[in-house]
């Protein structure tokens, strides 16, 4: 008489509760390894190459371009990453910011101001032509820029005031 074999690893139930899960595909894989390598995350807007917006762009998650961006960016708590494809330029007023959020990566063209509370960094390859208005900024070997700084002080924390403390005396 022939018996089955046991295996360590007990049979999958044919009905489970969950559905089944399949690996990672190339995308999910090459999306952790960007945003691990600098560039973007899952819980950010992508604008990718081949698109092309133009208008104004406002919100409160970051927000990648590797695109073509034609007009004003305002994300002010968060980074704005202009990717190595991405081009943004400002159709408004020269005294108004193309890009104004928290930080700024530029990797890409920049054409327009740029104003950020933390900081501007430009990346070797990346290019900004306009103004910059920030509290920090970095410009890599092999970067370009074309304009002027304004660097401002970064406002301090303000220190929580200690609370009365009441004396007791014993008798």
């Amino acid at each position: 008489m022939w018996k089955q074999a046991q295996s360590a690893a007990p049979a999958a139930s044919p009905i489970s509760s969950e559905p089944a899960r399949s690996a990672p595909s190339s995308t999910q894989s090459e999306i952790g390894s960007r945003s691990r390598a600098g560039g973007f995350s899952q819980d950010q807007a992508v604008v990718s190459k081949g698109i092309t917006i133009t208008g104004e762009i406002t919100g409160t998650d970051a927000l990648f371009i590797d695109g073509e961006v034609e007009g004003a960016i305002t994300i002010p708590g968060e980074r704005v990453t202009v990717g190595k494809n991405g081009h943004v330029s400002s159709t408004g007023s020269s005294a108004t910011p193309c890009i104004s959020a928290r930080e700024v990566v530029v990797m890409g063209r920049v054409t327009g101001n740029v104003s950020a509370s933390d900081r501007v960094d430009i990346r070797a390859g990346g290019e900004v032509t306009g103004d910059i208005l920030t509290t920090r900024i970095s410009i890599e070997d092999g970067a370009f820029f074309r304009g002027g700084i304004d660097i401002r002080k970064s406002e301090p924390k303000a220190a929580p005031e200690p609370e009365p403390v009441e004396a007791v005396a014993a008798v």
